[in-house]
């Protein structure tokens, strides 16, 4: 079985291009002729593994978005699925992305319905795009569904984009710090104390504090940083284990200036993600089984599943969320509750996520603000403690002098 590139001509001469598996360009013909085609010429390939082993994996949502927002807009235009992806396959600058798509051009061509093809590639698109797809081929209105997934996605990647880039600064800091530190006590600090000890008076504590720290990276330096490397390894391992996951997430949320912001965040991505599936024509009780495998948290994850049963048993969702005040505002819980009273569910959570993506906004906005003059302080303390440990014992040799 040979991997083909052809080139053929529908009923009414438009030319189409695709990839198709025959045994030779006879077999070919005749499959194409199955689908109303005829072959113009074709070009047999070997996939080549090896450059799959180079090929990146992984599909960022800027690419998703737009592949969403962009096959949206040519099925509106009565371009047909097969065109619309291979077009799309052409456009994206990820290899492994048009890889993907080619792969689901092929499925569409076959008759295989578009969400079950994307369920594929669950790296790709996760259930909750797969579940949305779905919904809208079935009722026919997948135009639509994927201009409202195109801007979930869209307020998925600001939301956490704000998040990792106000976060970002605050980490180069304190890791440069931390860095020019090593480098100081293994390569000038050594060179310093050879000075101070050969004087014969008794060190400050701060200089023997410092002076045992820089013997230890320089003696056992290797060590050390061996038995952090490991430690990071297995913490991160522990950490995507049920347990150290759901350890790791629960701490988290009680960190006072972390904790809140991780709140606010997955409230807006729940209460955002189960509005656009409900106004996708998904019932709420799928919604919540899909939102459910969406949140990063696990005490948000769980708390999703958990209402998903009892709401499938007939209890209201603001009834069910009361019961995790912790992880819920009030504020939260009294919108979705005249929501469920009005019949506008979907309208109130969009409202909450909107207050809720704002609320993160404007605390990344302030951020720098806040954290600008805790770092000053921190690396004042620093360079404080290195001058008190450098500038007493000097006194004391210039006394001997």
């Amino acid at each position: 079985m040979a991997n083909f590139l052809y080139k053929a001509r529908n009923s009414i001469s438009e030319v189409q291009t695709g990839q198709l598996k025959a045994e030779n360009r006879t077999e070919l013909a005749a499959l194409l002729k199955q689908k109303k085609l005829t072959l113009i010429s074709a070009q047999e390939f070997k996939e080549k593994k090896e450059i799959q082993f180079f090929v990146r994996k992984k599909v960022g949502l800027v690419d998703k978005m737009l592949f969403t927002r962009n096959l949206a807009v040519m099925l509106r235009s009565g371009l047909p699925f097969s065109r619309s992806l291979a077009i799309l396959s052409e456009q994206t600058k990820s290899k492994y992305f048009a890889e993907v798509l080619k792969g689901i051009q092929v499925d569409v061509e076959k008759g295989t319905q578009l969400a079950d093809s994307m369920a594929k590639y669950p790296k790709v698109f996760d259930n909750l795009f797969v579940s949305m797809v779905r919904v809208g081929d079935t009722g026919g209105n997948l135009e639509e569904v994927l201009g409202t997934l195109s801007l979930q996605i869209k307020k998925d990647h600001e939301l956490t984009g704000k998040v990792k880039g106000a976060m970002m600064y605050p980490a180069i800091v304190i890791c440069a710090m931390v860095l020019i530190g090593v480098i100081m006590m293994i390569f000038v600090f050594p060179k310093l104390m050879g000075m101070f000890t050969e004087s014969g008076k008794e060190l400050p504590l701060a200089t023997r504090s410092l002076m045992f720290v820089s013997d230890a990276l320089v003696d056992y330096g290797l060590y050390i940083f061996g038995v952090l490397a490991i430690f990071i390894y297995f913490f991160l391992k522990s950490i995507k284990t049920p347990i150290g996951k759901k350890n790791f997430d629960s701490f988290m949320l009680k960190i006072p200036a972390i904790g809140p912001v991780l709140m606010k965040v997955n409230v807006a991505r729940f209460c955002r993600t189960v509005s656009s599936m409900i106004s996708s024509g998904v019932s709420i009780v799928q919604a919540l089984d899909t939102v459910s495998g969406t949140l990063g948290n696990y005490a948000y994850s769980a708390s999703a599943k958990d209402a998903c049963i009892k709401v499938q048993k007939g209890l209201n969702l603001s009834e069910v969320i009361s019961e995790y005040g912790t992880l819920y505002p009030s504020m939260m819980i009294h919108m979705i509750e005249v929501g469920e009273e009005t019949g506008s569910v979907e309208t109130t959570m969009k409202q909450v996520a909107e207050y809720y993506e704002e609320e993160v906004d404007q605390f990344t906005s302030n951020l720098s603000s806040v954290i600008e003059p805790i770092l000053m302080l921190v690396m004042g303390g620093a360079v404080g403690v290195f001058a008190i440990a450098l500038i007493q014992p000097m006194y004391s040799v210039m006394e001997t002098v």
